[in-house]
């Protein structure tokens, strides 16, 4: 099991950045943004953001939160799609 591991370390792809690694965490943000939207239960949770009208009325909290998981999301397509040789 251990040689499996290092074997998958030893394989990990990256990639550089480029506007296609952009444009795919910007999708994957979305995503969240939306399914956060979708799903949390008291998104205009205090503080308030800035300009509430541009946020959708999400709240601070909420705003960390999705887009927190988007990153999450971003970075497993960014590497997952490297990996396939697709970015």
């Amino acid at each position: 099991m251990t040689h499996l591991v290092l074997t998958t370390l030893a394989t990990a792809t990256s990639v550089e950045w480029n506007p296609n690694v952009g444009l795919t965490m910007i999708i994957c943000n979305i995503l969240a943004i939306a399914l956060g939207k979708a799903t949390m239960k008291d998104i205009s949770a205090e503080p308030a953001m800035p300009s509430p009208q541009f946020f959708g009325g999400m709240g601070l909290p909420a705003v960390l939160a999705t887009t927190s998981f988007g990153h999450v999301l971003g970075i497993g397509a960014i590497l997952g799609l490297a990996s396939m040789g697709v970015l």
